[in-house]
């Protein structure tokens, strides 16, 4: 312990010896750290926004249906539960949110168009803790209960249909039957959401009244449970399993939305190869400056061996002044980008290229996300890396030989 404090006070003292090289260093090693957890940050924030708009667009954490359903999305594929017993499980199960829904692709048509979308019939009170559109109604009202007559559309397909708030629409769609059920309905609401994807393919109504149409009093074919953390849903899948029984598929969202799931995975992997990328550029810069610090000290070093200091105290030495540079570039590194993060927690509009980040299902906003995850892996990274590349010009100055390292010029 002696030894050590020794070499750390050495190491601390010869990197000052050259203040404007310590400083460059420590500077390109903070603006490195500050660019790792900063775009990590950014990054982060812009899946984990893609992923809760694409939860708050209906998928929820969790989905039940019958067997088949996600490649027969029909009528015919309801669940085997009556909608009451279903209300009775899940009521008495404690979950944070859930909802019981009729899901049908359908073609809605007004006076002047007609187009193919999906038709939800929902629970209003149920789905305003589970969807976005109870909170993005713009014109009008959202569905008042189970037994609303009218219906919700978004703004983009009211405008594609040339229809507007208090206007009739037909939807129809087919019964288990094989037989045409349609209906007519008011539309009593209008919505804008953050993609344009949800407004054209989206229209609600109250679950009670899409039954009837349909003639499937009673049945429905997806219930959606929301669970605690999005990123932790094993627990909500294993409870809901053990509640349906078998002959039901019970999936967590990242399987009914692989390509959300994907992103997440992604991001996953992504981050650890940016933090490496980034200090392998910065890695070179560190091993010149310690190779630079040797090369001034080699008759010191040779001096300081020949009065029988050990090889291995030499590379200690080294490494050490490698590690206190790496520190003080870490705590500037993450205080400025954490100062960052926060300066910026309002969001940053990217609305210039909106339409590209649409096509990602991304929205024009993006908050970034600083996790205590990304800078732990962020500081790991830079100090196992930097202790690493410091090692060679530590073996290099330990293995000098006394009398040739004193006598050089």
């Amino acid at each position: 312990m002696y030894m050590l404090r020794i070499m750390s006070t050495l190491a601390w003292r010869n990197l000052w010896r050259n203040h404007r090289r310590t400083i460059i260093m420590i500077s390109a090693i903070t603006i490195g750290v500050w660019a790792m957890i900063f775009m990590t940050a950014l990054m982060r924030g812009m899946v984990n926004e893609m992923v809760r708009d694409g939860i708050r667009a209906l998928p929820g954490h969790v989905q039940i249906h019958g067997r088949g359903f996600l490649d027969d999305p029909g009528i015919n594929n309801l669940l085997p539960m009556k909608d009451e017993d279903v209300t009775a499980s899940f009521d008495a199960a404690g979950f944070d949110a859930w909802a019981g829904r009729i899901r049908v692709p359908a073609v809605v048509t007004s006076e002047r168009d007609s187009r193919g979308i999906t038709l939800y019939g929902i629970d209003p009170v149920r789905e305003r803790d589970i969807t976005f559109v109870a909170g993005d109604i713009v014109e009008g009202r959202f569905l008042e209960d189970a037994d609303d007559s009218g219906v919700v559309i978004g703004r983009k397909l009211a405008d594609n249909l040339e229809t507007e708030l208090g206007k009739r629409i037909v939807i129809m769609s087919q019964d288990p039957d094989n037989e045409i059920a349609d209906r007519g309905f008011r539309i009593v609401g209008i919505f804008e959401a953050r993609l344009e994807a949800y407004e054209t393919s989206m229209l609600f109504a109250g679950k009670s009244a899409i039954q009837k149409m349909l003639n499937v009093p009673d049945r429905i074919n997806e219930v959606v449970v929301l669970g605690d953390d999005y990123r932790n849903v094993d627990p909500v899948v294993r409870k809901v399993t053990d509640l349906v029984g078998p002959g039901v598929e019970v999936l967590p969202w990242y399987e009914v939305d692989s390509y959300l799931g994907t992103m997440m995975t992604v991001m996953d992997g992504f981050v650890l190869v940016w933090m490496i990328v980034v200090f392998l550029a910065l890695s070179f810069g560190l091993v010149n400056t310690l190779v630079m610090a040797v090369f001034e000290r080699v008759r010191e070093i040779g001096l300081m061996m020949a009065l029988g200091m050990r090889p291995t105290s030499i590379l200690l030495q080294i490494v050490i002044e490698s590690l206190l540079l790496l520190l003080l570039g870490l705590l500037i590194g993450n205080v400025l980008a954490g100062a960052t993060v926060y300066w910026l927690r309002d969001g940053i509009d990217i609305s210039v290229v909106a339409a590209g980040m649409e096509m990602f299902g991304a929205s024009s906003l993006l908050y970034p996300q600083l996790t205590a995850h990304d800078v732990v892996l962020a500081n790991v990274v830079v100090l196992i890396l930097g202790s690493i590349a410091s090692l060679s010009p530590a073996w290099r100055a330990s293995r000098y030989d006394p009398i040739e390292a004193i006598t050089k010029v």
